[in-house]
Parts: C-alpha cells; sequence; structure tokens
C-alpha cells in the first residue's frame, strides 16, 4: 500500500466514493490504502454527508503549516509516554475532536473533550489545556464552563491547590442518561398531542405512535445504560513480565 499522505486527486475519489455511498473499505481498497486512513479522512473533515476534497486537501495544508511554524517551539516538548507516535497521537485527537463536532459539541469544547480523553491521567490544568491546545485562557475557561453546565467535565483542586478539570469515567453513563431524560421529555409530549388533535384521527395516531416508539427506545437505552455501567471502570490487565516484549 502506498505511504505518504493523500493527495488531492485521491480525495477527490474519496468525494465521489462517498457520493455513490461506497463504504470506507471500499474507497480504501480502490485507493489502495488503510480503511484507518480514509475513515480518519473523512471523519476529521465534516463526515460522510459533508466531506468536500478541495476543503479537506486546504485544510490539512494548513495543518501542516502550523505544524512547521510550531517546529521550534515543540521542540522541547517531552516524548509521548508507552513509547507512543506524537503524530499518530495528535491525528487521533483531531478524529475524536471531529467526531465530537459531529454529535453537536461545539469546536473549542470538542477540542477540550478530545484533550482530556487521551490524557492517561483524563485531568489538566487550565494552563495545560493552554499549552497543549495553543489556545487563550479565556477560551479554555469558556469551554470548561460550557462542558460544566453539561456534567461533562468536573473541577477538583490538587495538592498544590491549583484548579484540574477532570473528565471522570462516568460522565458517558451520565451523558447517556442525559439523552435519556430528553427522549422521554419528547414521548410526553408527543403524548399530550393525542388529546389535542383527537384520538383516533391520523395526526393523533402517528403523535401516539412517536410516543410509544420513543418510549421504548428509552427504556432500552436506560436499561442498557445500567447494565453496561460497570464496563466503564473495568481496569486493565495487568501484564506479567512474561507477556513483555
Amino acid at each position: 500500500m502506498p505511504g505518504g499522505r493523500l493527495t488531492q486527486s485521491e480525495r477527490q475519489r474519496i468525494a465521489l466514493g462517498l457520493a455513490d455511498g461506497l463504504a470506507y473499505a471500499e474507497i480504501a481498497r480502490r485507493l489502495e490504502r488503510p480503511t484507518s486512513t480514509i475513515t480518519r479522512e473523512v471523519m476529521r473533515n465534516g463526515g460522510p454527508l459533508a466531506y468536500r476534497a478541495d476543503l479537506a486537501h486546504r485544510a490539512t495544508e494548513r495543518r501542516a503549516h502550523r505544524r512547521r511554524q510550531a517546529a521550534p517551539r515543540d521542540a522541547s516538548t517531552p516524548p509521548q509516554p508507552h513509547g507512543r507516535d506524537p503524530e499518530a497521537v495528535r491525528e487521533y485527537e483531531e478524529t475524536l475532536t471531529t467526531v465530537f463536532i459531529a454529535s453537536g459539541t461545539p469546536r473549542m469544547m470538542a477540542r477540550v473533550m478530545a484533550c482530556l480523553c487521551v490524557s492517561d491521567t483524563g485531568s489538566l490544568t487550565a494552563a495545560e489545556l493552554v499549552q497543549r491546545l495553543q489556545v487563550s485562557p479565556a477560551s479554555v475557561s469558556k469551554a470548561i464552563a460550557f462542558l460544566e453546565s453539561q456534567d461533562l467535565v468536573r473541577r477538583e483542586r490538587d495538592e498544590r491547590r491549583r484548579e484540574r478539570y477532570t473528565i471522570d469515567d462516568d460522565v458517558w453513563y451520565q451523558s447517556m442518561m442525559a439523552s435519556v431524560r430528553s427522549t422521554a421529555r419528547v414521548a410526553e409530549t408527543a403524548r399530550q398531542g393525542v388529546a389535542v388533535l383527537v384520538p383516533g384521527t391520523p395526526s393523533a395516531v402517528r403523535m401516539e405512535n412517536i410516543a410509544r416508539f420513543l418510549d421504548y427506545v428509552s427504556e432500552s437505552l436506560a436499561r442498557a445504560a445500567d447494565q453496561a455501567r460497570d464496563i466503564l471502570h473495568t481496569k486493565p490487565a495487568t501484564t506479567s513480565n512474561a507477556d513483555r516484549p
């Protein structure tokens, strides 16, 4: 498989493949590229419905330009722990940010979320976020305020009395339950419409079916989240000396 960055011609073929409804794996096969490369390319540039080859190519050039400018500053940055590839980590963080944005999270808030997620501690200070994201303290403060309001991060103080922002392991459960409550409210509102629209009429039947469907979905989602909650707190298996290379 060819290495290196995607060319503009390849990006145009990706866009054509998406327009034809091809799966990422099929597009990758035609380009003789790993499926992960195509997935990352599409998700970091708007997703399958908004991907544009020319915009994606310009965005990649801008990122490369910023990295070249940042090279002297990053020269003193300590290497990634656990032997990780810094470039691969950076690209993955951008992909995760794009996915958060596609799910409705504002861009700056998505960047902070992704940054916290990929940190081993899941906890960073404002200064650390400013340094990692290369943004202003005000941008970080605004993003944290929004994420706090959504119960996605929490504040705590470390032993040096510095304020830290933490993405709790349970945040995904809380987020899922918030979605359940939101869906349940829509179901209840739909049910209220049945009486207004007169039971048995086409519109009333429609609203009743919507309510029943959303009731089922929200109840199933809540039950699944409760059953799977412990997965979020699973500790990594201890690697024995015999397993190490």
